[in-house]
């Protein structure tokens, strides 16, 4: 398993608001937005609406870990920032991972499961 490379400047999340595609559900957004870099990047956001710091962390723990799980099938180089909502804290990453492969499915940085 590789390394996790995250977006760090406020100009790379406004960028993939901005000019990417994005798929939301109850659980988590998701904006995907190809680049330069040759590979995948990603973000996370949460909000103080998703609760307090331990919450919020929990979130952002949830999150990475249910890409972790589906990186190795990102095809080409996006950056793709997740947002978390309030129900993301009330889900496991296996639960999570199941909705981000189809939000990422469908805007096309993972290809058809064959």
């Amino acid at each position: 398993m590789s390394r996790i490379v995250t977006l760090n400047q406020n100009t790379e999340f406004r960028r993939a608001y901005n000019r990417g595609k994005n798929k939301s559900h109850p659980a988590l957004v998701t904006y995907a937005v190809k680049n330069r870099a040759g590979i995948c990047r990603i973000g996370i956001t949460t909000g103080k609406k998703t609760g307090g710091a331990v919450e919020r962390n929990r979130c952002r723990r949830i999150i990475r870990a249910a890409y972790a799980s589906l990186a190795d099938e990102c095809a080409g180089a996006w950056d793709i920032v997740f947002v978390s909502r309030f129900r993301t804290k009330e889900l496991k990453s296996t639960d999570l991972a199941v909705i981000m492969r189809e939000q990422l499915t469908a805007l096309g940085v993972i290809g058809e499961p064959r």
